[in-house]
């Protein structure tokens, strides 16, 4: 089979924050064939992106390809001109990114921007690319594919939006797909439905793709061989079975090794309880819109939750996209005031609305969003990130503030020099620390994580989960951990609250998982965690067992 993609000693430079030139990507080689999938893995700084946009004739601000041929179907993009090279992307080579949120401008329709390739490149009428739009919807599991196109962004869930992202993406029919961890925002479940669109629309379209990520049991389950990264250069290439299941370097193990499972060591009860949960939840009703004078929400998204927070403990929200689980944390928060119920801290109500509550209920509170991209202020570098709240709580400033800030960026084990970068300069898995870092500076007692550590490879999210649980001993913090990553749950929770349609399935010991579940979907839901094994994707039954 021909080679579609041909990359020759490809080297990368980048500008350091003192002026100096660091070469990222060190001389990186390989193919991919007509066809093929193959998937670019290891940690957070190993070049997996980098390399990837390289596929399109682009580089990161501040990087520059110095060296090094990239082939795509008999042309290489290093000697083409800027015009070549646009006619090429969304055609020729297509590319879903990590954060669907950024990808979409929040003021115009989806079905607009999705189809936008498809009228820039004139390939075909606009009736007829809305048409293949709407095939695209329902191939990617897209609930109501005829309509959802006419929402704004902000009018569906992250994974829906990530979907629509990859629709975007396929609509052009490319020859090279480049997935930049596109399933890092999904549930379980849909995570599996996407996986199987990707497979199928590929294959049937005949594309050959590069598919970046740290999720191995992803990786398993969509690439042909796999080339494994460690600070800009290749560790070990392989058929994924072989990566797998024989891997060579001592890196590549070591990467194995951290995708396994992390026992679960909930925190001890206090001897003496105190007389009231540090947080609590209590019949919350909320939702979006507002359909007549009883203020009930056009669109009910949480419905009669309750939940309650241990001083000292963890609890786990799992659900599949569109579950409510993030529309619990902006609703705790304040971000989305509940229309019905109520939040406590300690025993006593806070203000349904942020803007109502005092300084001292925000410090004690911190939210760390799951799209660090939008999260953080694109124009202001790390350091003015990290110090607004250590300013606005603690009253820092000058050179106590920056010795602080640096104290934080060690804390989320990122170096000191990463102060002075903007955010777009940094990795996806850096972008997340500094969001987690940020919370951090407030001194809270009670944290909200939403995915926090979905966007980070293994190794690293095994990292910041140790983290959290120093932070947690020394400090006595609290978190509501969002995620639909089992494995990250039963590591650090000590409850879990299994949610579906905005309402509680059930609440159980994490320790209890996955067995422990009583109710079918959360059976369902658990049988979905994706195994290190090539033929558990085809071999699962969504019905709730595995062939």
């Amino acid at each position: 089979m021909a080679n579609l993609v041909e990359i020759r000693d490809l080297k990368v430079r980048a500008k350091s924050d003192s002026g100096r030139r660091i070469d990222i990507i060190k001389g990186v080689s390989f193919d991919v064939s007509e066809g093929e999938v193959v998937a670019l893995i290891g940690e957070s700084g190993s070049g997996k992106t980098t390399i990837a946009l390289t596929l399109m004739g682009h580089t990161r601000p501040g990087c520059t390809i110095t060296g090094g041929e990239v082939w795509l179907d008999g042309q290489d993009l290093v000697q083409l001109t800027e015009s070549q090279r646009q006619h090429l992307r969304g055609t020729d080579v297509a590319y879903v990114p990590q954060s669907a949120a950024a990808a979409f401008n929040p003021s115009q329709r989806l079905i607009d921007q999705v189809v936008e390739v498809s009228q820039i490149h004139r390939l075909m009428p606009r009736a007829a690319a809305r048409a293949r739009a709407v095939e695209l919807f329902r191939a990617l599991a897209l609930p109501h594919p005829e309509t959802i196109g006419e929402r704004y962004p902000h009018q569906v869930s992250g994974g829906q939006l990530q979907r629509l992202a990859a629709a975007m993406a396929l609509i052009g029919d490319p020859k090279l797909m480049i997935f930049d961890e596109p399933t890092t925002a999904l549930d379980v479940t849909t995570q599996i439905e996407v996986l199987r669109a990707f497979k199928s629309v590929m294959k049937q379209g005949g594309m050959a793709g590069v598919y970046v990520s740290h999720d191995l049991a992803v990786v398993a389950q969509v690439a042909d061989r796999i080339v494994v990264l460690k600070d800009g250069e290749i560790q070990e290439v392989g058929t994924t079975d072989d990566i797998i299941h024989r891997p060579q370097h001592p890196y590549t193990r070591e990467l194995i090794a951290a995708f396994e499972p992390v026992s679960h060591a909930a925190a001890a009860a206090p001897q003496d309880a105190p007389e009231h949960p540090v947080l609590e939840v209590r019949n919350v009703i909320a939702g979006y819109g507002r359909s007549d004078s009883s203020g009930r929400p056009v669109v009910l998204a949480l419905n009669d939750v309750s939940c309650t927070l241990q001083r000292g403990q963890n609890l786990g929200v799992i659900g599949e996209s569109g579950s409510g689980k993030s529309t619990l944390a902006r609703a705790i928060a304040g971000l989305l005031p509940p229309v019905d119920g109520e939040i406590l801290m300690d025993g006593r109500a806070l203000p349904r609305e942020v803007r109502h509550r005092t300084k001292e209920d925000l410090r004690r509170m911190q939210i760390v969003f799951q799209l660090a991209d939008t999260a953080l202020n694109p124009l202001r570098p790390v350091g003015d990130i990290l110090g607004r709240p250590l300013t606005f709580f603690h009253g820092q400033r000058g050179k106590e503030r920056d010795r602080r800030v640096e104290e934080l960026l060690e804390m989320v084990q990122l170096p000191r020099a990463l102060r002075h970068r903007l955010p777009v300069e940094l990795s996806g898995g850096q972008k997340q620390r500094v969001n987690l870092a940020r919370a951090i500076a407030a001194n809270p007692e009670v944290i909200l994580c939403d995915e926090i550590t979905s966007a980070l490879d293994t190794v690293v999210a095994a990292a910041i989960l140790d983290l959290l649980k120093e932070l947690q001993r020394e400090l006595e913090l609290s978190y509501v951990f969002i995620s639909h990553d089992l494995s990250t749950v039963q590591a650090i929770c000590d409850e879990v609250m299994v949610m579906y349609g905005g309402e509680t399935v059930e609440t159980l010991p994490a320790s209890a998982l996955p067995d422990g579940a009583t109710q079918d979907y959360s059976r369902l839901l658990f049988a979905s965690v994706p195994k290190l094994d090539t033929g558990w994707l085809d071999g699962l039954d969504l019905a709730g067992s595995a062939a």
